[in-house]
């Protein structure tokens, strides 16, 4: 791999424990050659669906200062910022001032976000997030991976054909983004009902002048278990896939969902053994088995591919 100096600078969640938010993020990245400079928006002995968590949040003013004391030294120029699970419309405006001011300095930065707002119709982060993420964070993003609610609720339509799906990816490339992934739908696979549906549409400005639209569709395998940190771990795989792939999104996708697929197939191999036979494993065992995938992070083997629409 060539030499690379790409800097990204991170806000998330840290905990102790596992896998979730930075600690999801900053292992593959470095492992990909990123340098990731982290601000952790809170610091939790672990994730929230433990029975007992207990930490301290990042406050806006915080946050502001951590950002200070970077751009006192004059260290504020990234090539990537990544954002994930919010739950303060104060934080979330902060972070929308410092992207600016970073785009500012460095109009090629590319800012991924996933817009964590809810799933399977309901929001689980406080319902004025919702406006802020579509008029402030949403417009200033590069790269967003909704899933299909958070998808139908930026934009205000269903989505209930594949035809719904590409409508929704084009109101949200108006809104500003060029790539959008919608991790998960409700669409039927054409595999069967043991799979969900992917869909990915990126807007390219060819050389000419002219835009052309890349749209994918994808099917993976669903796994019966609860997962926390991998939507965490997809955006910075998309991260760095498209930073590779930057007009490919066939690829990077096929790439990232590759990622995704051998880290959860470890990840429940290892719970269920741990667990033992007819018992559901427990938040700790299926904490997503990161260093043991270090491997297929940084090399994976195609095992999903994507379908050009």
């Amino acid at each position: 791999m060539h030499e690379m100096e790409c800097r990204v600078l991170s806000i998330q969640s840290h905990v102790v424990r596992g896998y979730v938010g930075n600690k999801s993020a900053s292992f593959p990245l470095q492992v990909l050659g990123f340098e990731v400079d982290s601000i952790n928006s809170v610091q939790f002995s672990n994730h929230t669906g433990y029975s007992h968590w207990k930490g301290q949040v990042l406050t806006a003013d915080e946050l502001h200062v951590l950002y200070e004391g970077i751009k006192l030294n004059n260290v504020n120029h990234y090539d990537y910022v990544l954002t994930g699970y919010t739950r303060d419309t104060s934080f979330l405006e902060m972070v929308v001032d410092i992207v600016q001011e970073l785009k500012r300095a460095n109009p090629n930065l590319v800012y991924v976000c996933d817009p964590v707002l809810g799933d399977h119709g309901s929001m689980y982060v406080p319902q004025n997030l919702h406006p802020v993420y579509k008029n402030k964070v949403v417009p200033v993003a590069d790269i967003i991976t909704p899933n299909q609610f958070e998808a139908e609720l930026l934009t205000g339509k269903n989505i209930s054909t594949e035809k719904d799906a590409v409508e929704v990816m084009d109101l949200l490339h108006q809104m500003g983004p060029d790539t959008v992934v919608i991790t998960s739908s409700d669409l039927p696979s054409r595999l069967g009902d043991r799979f969900l549906v992917s869909l990915g549409s990126q807007r390219i400005v060819m050389p000419d002048g002219t835009r052309k639209t890349q749209r994918i569709r994808m099917e993976v395998p669903k796994v019966d278990a609860v997962f926390v940190g991998t939507g965490d771990l997809f955006a910075a795989m998309l991260l760095a896939w498209t930073h590779h792939y930057p007009t490919d999104l066939k690829t990077a996708c096929e790439k990232t969902f590759s990622v995704m697929h051998h880290v959860i197939q470890r990840t429940i191999s290892y719970a269920h053994k741990m667990a033992g036979p007819g018992r559901r494993p427990t938040p700790a065992q299926l904490e997503l088995r990161m260093v043991q995938s270090k491997a297929d992070i940084e090399d994976p083997a195609i095992v999903l591919e994507a379908t050009v629409l």
